[in-house]
């Protein structure tokens, strides 16, 4: 359908009345609209009302029969559980539409957001990376959110497993941004249904899917471009070498935004991602002093401190013995890391940690070093 609209001079106007609102979202979830096509539409005919109107023959004409526009009634009961959710529908052009999204070719026409939308008008940081990301992942996306935060910056993610929740929950007290890739009503993951609700009350949720969607692997992609293009920069941690975070990387450097990485070891395949990506130009970054000193400074920053130490995690509950040797697997790496760390992000007593050591130990699987210090064996 995008091939059969000419090019004309009609300027994007947001709406301002309902009428005008619940038509451009009528036209963006109708059947075969993209957002290259809704933006198409639009400046062929001006508006979203003219838009609906011409739509039917435009589908006809491109061999489409029996072609209907989104029914009114689906895109009033959207916007009716807009005001539900204590929902903004943002509408690019307005006034609280992220100026930063205007520079995407494929900026999105409108999206849900709920919580403080004045964290729009704050210079933001994107934090990326792998889902079953490793302690020392997880602990240096905690440092960097933390510092990042109490520098004036926002943090940006995808609510993800991992590095993603390891950011967002560092930066809620500072200011977090989570973009969903279903609907703002869906916790996705589960597990993050409480931090989900933090960020309501303490950030800001936003999707560009209606509510009541779950998300599909074809949403994350779409979902990461919203994620670079809001920030200033992105900053990966722990991306393998074919993974999402990759892809909001090279979103980021097709926007213009700077790209920073943590290095990881070489043998550890959720850190092949990032070293790649520093052998190709982006740059090596170790704590936040570093991304600071690569960007522009914000107006009456204060100097930026050396990584603070980890504060203990929350205890967890562990079901059985087999469970808390795979969670302590996917805690390590082949990087070295201190075991009262590790037992401190276990959540169990230093007694415990002993005999599961010892065990891991024995059977091959991680290797204990001098300074009490304990790595993934090589074979992992």
């Amino acid at each position: 359908m995008t091939d059969l609209f000419s090019s004309s001079a009609h300027p994007l106007i947001p709406p301002t009345q309902e009428a005008d609102r619940l038509a451009w979202l009528r036209l963006l979830r109708s059947r075969r609209v993209g957002i290259s096509t809704f933006y198409k539409l639009m400046s062929e005919h001006g508006s979203a009302q003219e838009c609906l109107h011409h739509l039917p023959e435009i589908a006809r004409a491109a061999g489409i029969d029996q072609y209907t526009v989104c029914p009114n009634d689906v895109a009033e009961r959207e916007l009716q559980l807009g005001q539900k959710y204590n929902a903004h529908l943002i509408c690019r052009g307005a006034p609280d539409y992220p100026a930063l999204l205007n520079d995407l070719p494929d900026a999105p026409p409108l999206f849900w957001a709920r919580g403080d939308l004045t964290l729009f008008n704050r210079p933001s940081l994107s934090i990326v990376g792998a889902r079953n990301a490793s302690s020392l992942g997880m602990r240096t996306a905690r440092f960097l959110a933390t510092e990042l935060g109490e520098q004036g910056y926002v943090i940006t993610s995808g609510l993800a497993r991992g590095i993603d929740t390891a950011a967002h929950g560092a930066s809620l007290g500072t200011g977090t941004i989570a973009v969903l890739g279903g609907g703002l009503d869906v916790p996705y993951p589960t597990e993050n249904t409480q931090l989900m609700r933090s960020i309501w009350e303490q950030g800001m949720l936003l999707s560009e899917q209606p509510f009541g969607t779950q998300p599909k692997a074809r949403h994350f992609p779409i979902r990461n471009r919203i994620i670079s293009g809001l920030s200033r920069a992105i900053i990966v941690i722990e991306a393998a070498a074919k993974s999402g975070s990759l892809i909001t990387a090279r979103n980021a450097l097709d926007q213009g935004r700077d790209v920073f990485a943590v290095p990881g070891h070489p043998f550890d395949a959720r850190a092949s991602g990032c070293n790649m990506m520093i052998r190709d130009g982006a740059t090596l970054i170790r704590h936040a002093a570093d991304v600071i000193e690569a960007l522009a400074p914000l107006s009456d920053t204060p100097p930026v401190s050396e990584p603070p130490q980890p504060q203990p995690e929350p205890k967890r509950s562990l079901r059985d013995t087999a469970k808390l040797h795979t969670t302590l697997l996917n805690q390590l790496s082949p990087t070295p890391v201190s075991e009262d760390q590790v037992i401190r992000d276990l959540g169990i007593s230093a007694a415990q940690a002993g005999s599961l050591f010892i065990d891991m130990e024995i059977e091959g699987h991680i290797q204990r070093m001098p300074g009490g210090l304990i790595a993934l064996a090589a074979k992992h």
